[in-house]
């Protein structure tokens, strides 16, 4: 992959988590509130605090990938983010799942970029 590719991935993946992080802290992004076994999922998360750690690992991936300081061990983490999101949103809110596939898509992508790194670990 294009260097120049890799880094605005990177970087536009960082971008995109450290947002959803922050505003899981700050609400600054209106969202619907949920309904049916969403809103129930959703309390579940909420109650057990599960979402500020999910909001952690955001906003330290975020950081990790925009200054590329241990950007593909943060990727290989948020990937397990990733896929949860899809799954929550395509199951049970399917009219928002289009941000949780471009998650999975971007973190796809940059751990495609990061492969060189994975080496060691597949071998």
């Amino acid at each position: 992959m294009n260097s120049k590719v890799f880094m605005i991935l990177r970087v536009l993946l960082g971008i995109f988590v450290l947002v959803f992080g922050f505003n899981k802290f700050l609400h600054f992004i209106p969202m619907e509130a949920p309904t049916g076994d969403a809103a129930i999922y959703f309390g579940a998360l909420m109650n057990s605090k599960t979402l500020i750690l999910v909001a952690i690992v955001e906003i330290v991936a975020g950081l990790a990938l925009i200054l590329d300081k241990f950007g593909a061990l943060l990727a290989l983490i948020l990937m397990s983010v990733s896929v949860n999101a899809v799954l929550f949103h395509t199951t049970l809110a399917p009219s928002d799942s289009v941000g949780a596939i471009v998650l999975l898509i971007l973190n796809i992508l940059v751990l495609y970029g990061y492969k060189g790194k994975y080496k060691g670990l597949l071998s």
